[in-house]
């Protein structure tokens, strides 16, 4: 059965730093990309950042610089260090592998 786990979310306050971490098991991790999203309370979810199985990144304009994503295979786990964090960074962080999603952590950045 294929679980995934994010974790490392809380209250930060506005330029300050978060690491996301996303664990994945129960299936082959590096054979997959993996894609951090998010969604803002009365917004629809949004793209964050992904990482390819070869380790190719990409960011959504609005995070790009401020975000980086990276992967451990032999940990089954992918990273989002998120820097100088804004207010409108707030909301819940989910990762995703295929049809999987975790139940995603919270991020709240105070003005």
């Amino acid at each position: 059965q294929v679980q995934v786990v994010e974790s490392g979310g809380g209250l930060v306050q506005a330029g300050g730093s978060l690491r996301l971490s996303c664990v994945v098991s129960g299936t082959t991790f590096s054979a997959n990309n993996i894609v951090w999203y998010r969604k803002a309370q009365g917004k629809p979810r949004e793209y964050v950042a992904v990482i390819t199985k070869s380790g190719q990144t990409s960011y959504a304009t609005s995070v790009a610089g401020r975000f980086t994503i990276t992967r451990d295979n032999a940990e089954n786990t992918v990273w989002l260090q998120m820097d100088s964090l804004k207010f409108e960074d707030t909301g819940v962080y989910s990762c995703n592998m295929l049809e999987y999603w975790g139940q995603g952590t919270q991020v709240t950045v105070s003005s």
